[in-house]
């Protein structure tokens, strides 16, 4: 990895540092923790401006190259993600302000008196995560602004890898919002449309546009360390703050329901109903 990714990331961590600092204020005085998924989905958009923006003002080893249309298509990407799942998060979290989402309620009785510093050390953490996350693209401004990274086989499997994680995304959302938005669907367990085929469809299609990343930075040179970003996603979605802690409550408050549905549906990759 060269100076330049190295710039870039600790620009990200600087900017995630301040971010989560600047929110974990906000959401004391709120008294509402979960605004810090809205910042932290939004925060990739800042991220990838500033990437793009620093990548472009130092130094380069092709001088004169217009700006790379691998940068500039990879920012878009995480723009667009980035600010639909921030909207969708923040219009959710504004309609049940001043309750707090479920997950940070309970992290509040857990924790009792030690709430604030925890989490405020919780938040930085996102923070670091958040710095993380942005290897992928971070290397594609690093190698496209020096003219290294082209437009390839690895760059259009990504954007089309990415273009299925976000329509999938926006529909497992509509259909859930839909669901919930019937009065008469009250206590019942979500399975229409991809809800039939997983348990957690919006996971599995946010993964995978975690995986259109990395493979789309595959044709700059260190790439492949671009892969760390799906490989930790999908950890923290299937076996720390995703999957587990929602099936929990979703076992407290539908029960027996929410059982059948646990042993007939996959709960990650959508697959066909486990029968009998």
């Amino acid at each position: 990895m060269n100076s330049v990714f190295w710039m870039l990331f600790a620009a990200a961590v600087a900017f995630a540092v301040v971010e989560m600092s600047a929110t974990f204020v906000l959401a004391r005085r709120w008294g509402n923790y979960g605004i810090v998924d809205v910042v932290w989905s939004g925060g990739f958009a800042v991220i990838a401006l500033i990437g793009l923006v620093l990548s472009w003002n130092v130094p380069s080893a092709a001088p004169g190259i217009p700006m790379p249309l691998p940068g500039l298509l990879v920012a878009g990407m995480v723009a667009v993600w980035s600010l639909r799942l921030a909207v969708h998060l923040g219009i959710r979290v504004a309609s049940h302000h001043p309750v707090e989402d479920v997950r940070y309620a309970q992290l509040r009785r857990e924790w009792g008196d030690a709430t604030s510093w925890r989490m405020f050390g919780f938040y930085q953490l996102q923070g670091v995560l958040q710095a993380v996350l942005s290897t992928p693209f971070l290397l594609v401004f690093a190698a496209s602004r020096n003219g290294t990274h082209r437009l390839g086989v690895p760059e259009c499997l990504g954007l089309a890898i990415w273009v299925t994680g976000i329509l999938g995304e926006s529909i497992a959302d509509r259909q859930l919002a839909r669901f919930r938005g019937d009065p008469a669907n009250r206590g019942r367990v979500c399975q229409a449309g991809l809800w039939n085929w997983s348990r957690h469809p919006n996971y599995f299609f946010e993964w995978l546009v975690w995986v259109g990343y990395a493979v789309f930075a595959l044709g700059s040179p260190w790439g492949w360390a671009g892969l760390l970003a799906p490989l930790l996603m999908g950890h923290f979605l299937v076996n720390v703050t995703g999957i587990p802690m929602t099936e929990a409550l979703s076992v407290n408050s539908k029960g027996d329901a929410y059982r059948e549905y646990q042993r007939t549906t996959s709960a990650f990759i959508p697959w066909f109903k486990r029968a009998g």
